[in-house]
C-alpha cells in the first residue's frame, strides 16, 4: 500500500514538472523572439522621412486657400498613403527593419491634435492634448512660449519602434535657451532635436526639424550657424564610440542659390538628399513651394524644403564614410480635384538606409 502511494506521488510530481517545463519553454521562446532573434536578424534600418510645411490653420485665407476643416483630411490621407507601404498605419504595427519619421512645420496645436489622432486611429478623440500613442507620438513645442502657443515644428515617430533618448528645443536667436526672436526675423524660429534608439536593431540616430524665417536674410544665415553648432554638440554627446546617423529636415525659406542653403553646404557637415539621387531616379516636381496662386507667383516658387543627411567629411559631399545609403527622393503633389491645395508647400519624402 505504501509503495502504491509513493508511486502515485511520483507520477504526480512528474506530471507537474512536465507542465512547469512546458510553461518555461513558452516563456523562453517569447523572450528569444523579443530580444535575441530581432537583434540577430536586423542589421540595417530602412528609414522614410517625410517633411511638409502643412500651412497653419489660418482664419484669414489667401486666394485659393481652403480652411483646415476642408484640406486637413487631404493631408492626413496623403500621410497615411505614404506610411502604408512600410506598415506604419493604425491597422499595422510596422516591421523590424522599416520605420519612418514625419517632420512638419507651421503646425498649430489643434492641427497637431488632429494629425496624431488620425495616425493613432482614434476616430472619436476629444482631448485637447496631442495623443501619445498607441502608434505615434511627437516631440516639439509651440515656439512662442515653449509649450503650445503658435506654431510647432514637431517630429512624429512610431512609439513601438523607437525609444526616445533625448529631446531639446533650441531657439534661433541670440538667446537660444528661451522663446525669442532673432535679428531681422519676422517670427520666432526654432529647432526641434531628438535622439532615438531603434528598438529591434538598437541603432541610434539624431533627428532634427526646423523652419527658417521667411523675411530675414540675416536671421536665416545666423540660424544655420546655431543649427549646425547644436547638431554637432548633440551628435558628439551621443556618439559614444559607435556610428551615429543624423538627419535634418525642414522649410529653409531659401533656394539652393541663397544664403541658408549655401551655409549648410559650405559647412561640409551635411549633404542634401536631393543631390545624392540621380535626376532620373527622383519622383515628382522640383519645386516644393508653389504658393496658392502658382501662375501668379512664379518668382517666389522653388525648392526650399530639404532633407539633409550627415555627418559627412568636409573633404567630400559623399555619404561614403557615413552610416547612410540613399534609396529614393520624391516631391508629392499638393493640388487636387476642384482646385483644392493641401498646402502652399509640397511634401518631400526621403528613403535611406541606416547601416
Amino acid at each position: 500500500m505504501a509503495d502504491t502511494t509513493l508511486w502515485h506521488r511520483g507520477v504526480q510530481f512528474l506530471v507537474k514538472s512536465v507542465v512547469v517545463l512546458d510553461q518555461l519553454s513558452h516563456v523562453l521562446v517569447e523572450l528569444m523572439r523579443e530580444t535575441i532573434i530581432p537583434l540577430k536578424a536586423v542589421g540595417y534600418l530602412h528609414l522614410r522621412v517625410i517633411t511638409h510645411n502643412i500651412r497653419y490653420a489660418a482664419s484669414d485665407l489667401s486666394e485659393n486657400e481652403r480652411p483646415w476643416s476642408e484640406r486637413g483630411s487631404l493631408i492626413l490621407n496623403q500621410l497615411q498613403h505614404e506610411l502604408r507601404p512600410i506598415g506604419l498605419t493604425p491597422s499595422e504595427l510596422g516591421t523590424e527593419n522599416q520605420a519612418a519619421f514625419v517632420c512638419l512645420q507651421e503646425v498649430l496645436h489643434n492641427q497637431l491634435v488632429d494629425i496624431l489622432a488620425d495616425l493613432n486611429g482614434l476616430d472619436d478623440y476629444q482631448d485637447d492634448k496631442p495623443s501619445n500613442g498607441p502608434f505615434w507620438a511627437h516631440i516639439g513645442v509651440g515656439g512662442d512660449d515653449g509649450k503650445r502657443k503658435r506654431e510647432y515644428n514637431p517630429i512624429l515617430y512610431p512609439v513601438k519602434l523607437f525609444e526616445l533618448l533625448h529631446r531639446e528645443t533650441i531657439w534661433l536667436s541670440p538667446t537660444p535657451d528661451r522663446p525669442s526672436k532673432g535679428w531681422d526675423a519676422r517670427s520666432i524660429r526654432f529647432l526641434t532635436v531628438g535622439v532615438f534608439k531603434h528598438i529591434p536593431s538598437r541603432k541610434r540616430l539624431v533627428a532634427a526639424n526646423t523652419h527658417l524665417d521667411d523675411a530675414g536674410s540675416k536671421s536665416r544665415a545666423e540660424s544655420v550657424a546655431i543649427i549646425l553648432k547644436t547638431l554637432r554638440r548633440v551628435h558628439s554627446e551621443w556618439l559614444r564610440g559607435s556610428e551615429l546617423g543624423l538627419f535634418l529636415a525642414g522649410d529653409f525659406n531659401s533656394f539652393p542659390n541663397q544664403e541658408a542653403y549655401q551655409a549648410v553646404i559650405d559647412s561640409g557637415y551635411l549633404t542634401d538628399l536631393h543631390s545624392q539621387i540621380k535626376a532620373k531616379d527622383r519622383y515628382g516636381d522640383i519645386v516644393t513651394f508653389t504658393g496658392f496662386e502658382p501662375d501668379k507667383d512664379k518668382d517666389e516658387q522653388g525648392r526650399m524644403d530639404f532633407i539633409w543627411l550627415g555627418p559627412i567629411s568636409k573633404k567630400s559631399d559623399s555619404l561614403q564614410n557615413t552610416p547612410w545609403t540613399v534609396d529614393g527622393y520624391a516631391v508629392l503633389p499638393n493640388l487636387f480635384e476642384a482646385g483644392v491645395y493641401l498646402s502652399d508647400h509640397r511634401a518631400v519624402v526621403g528613403d535611406f538606409t541606416l547601416r
